[in-house]
């Protein structure tokens, strides 16, 4: 029996905080103007410093199970995408777990940068297909303000802290039609948290060189995304036999608004159709693709049976493209 699955409810939690770029006008050598030109953000979003991924994920999820329709009981897996969990171990998903009571359910967390979500989505789905499970929540949710160096011009005004979250289930009507994810592991380097793990456990010494926050060559990731967005997305084209124009709604990952215009722009996509949220929020890795799709809904931008296109990527340098069918 062939098994298909949609997003049956969404999601999403956004700590209170406003960090403007006024405020960092007086913490660094930059401006409004600056930052505003260079990657579209006006402001993003601070945890404070008693709230975990955990919690931003267990509030996203709730409102997702709420939309649904899907008491906790019901679903079998949690997937939470993040490179900011509350701890190494045990996964922020068990934690998750523990908060809603979905006593039923396994989970673990999935590492794949601000291309999570796509990975999250596409691993469910599989889930899905196979018969073993009929419903299961995806998360994705960082906080990159514990790993931002706020002495760092370069990166601190890029990003910021927030989840979303979408249950797929079980569907008649098939609601995740296609789906890419690659990884090009040589450009790794590019973007890195260097210390922390077994590779370079935290001292005293890591954290006075900085090594505890993320490292990135923004040059060679705007190169890589520019090229690898568009890519994800003409393979899931290809796979499908639309063309470009077929699809309603593109949702890019927001990382910098010169990277959505440039691969929005080979993509010969309307500017008009695509989701945009990065001037509120910044990015916010693994969070930044369900948050711009929930706002998109929420903001009646897309309706039942409109086809949309989910890009984006991230940290490893991974890179990855869905194509769905809203069905809420």
């Amino acid at each position: 029996m062939k098994y298909v699955a949609g997003i049956t409810g969404i999601g999403i939690s956004l700590p209170e905080r406003v960090l403007t770029n006024f405020e960092l006008e007086k913490m660094v050598e930059t401006s409004d103007e600056w930052i505003t030109t260079r990657t579209g953000i006006k402001e993003r979003r601070i945890a404070s410093i008693d709230i975990a991924a955990s919690d931003l994920s267990t509030q996203a999820a709730i409102e997702a199970l709420s939309m649904a329709k899907i008491k906790p009981e019901e679903i079998d897996l949690i997937i939470v995408c993040t490179v900011t969990p509350d701890m190494m171990f045990p996964a922020t998903a068990a934690i998750v777990q523990n908060n809603i009571g979905a006593v039923n359910a396994a989970g673990f967390d999935l590492s794949a940068g601000c291309s999570g979500f796509i990975y999250g989505v596409t691993v469910a789905n599989q889930f899905i297909k196979t018969g073993l499970y009929k419903n299961i929540l995806v998360i994705g949710c960082d906080i990159l303000s514990r790993i931002t160096n706020f002495n760092d011009r370069n990166t601190c005004v890029l990003f910021g802290d927030g989840a979303g979250a979408v249950v797929i289930s079980r569907t008649e009507d098939e609601g995740i039609i296609n789906q890419y994810i690659k990884v090009d592991g040589s450009g790794g380097a590019y973007l890195t948290l260097p210390a922390g793990g077994s590779r370079t456990p935290a001292s005293f010494d890591t954290m006075e060189k900085g090594l505890n926050y993320t490292h990135m060559d923004g040059a060679e990731v705007f190169k890589f995304a520019v090229k690898a967005m568009p890519d994800a997305v003409n393979h899931i084209l290809e796979n499908t036999g639309l063309n470009i124009l077929d699809i309603n709604y593109l949702i890019p990952h927001q990382a910098n608004i010169r990277i959505i215009e440039s691969a929005v722009k080979r993509l010969h996509f309307p500017m008009d159709r695509v989701g945009i949220s990065i001037d509120k929020y910044g990015n916010m890795s693994s969070a930044s693709i369900p948050v711009a799709l929930y706002e998109v809904y929420k903001d009646k931008k897309i309706k039942k049976n409109d086809k949309i296109v989910l890009v984006g990527f991230g940290a490893g340098l991974t890179y990855g493209a869905l194509l769905i069918k809203w069905l809420i």
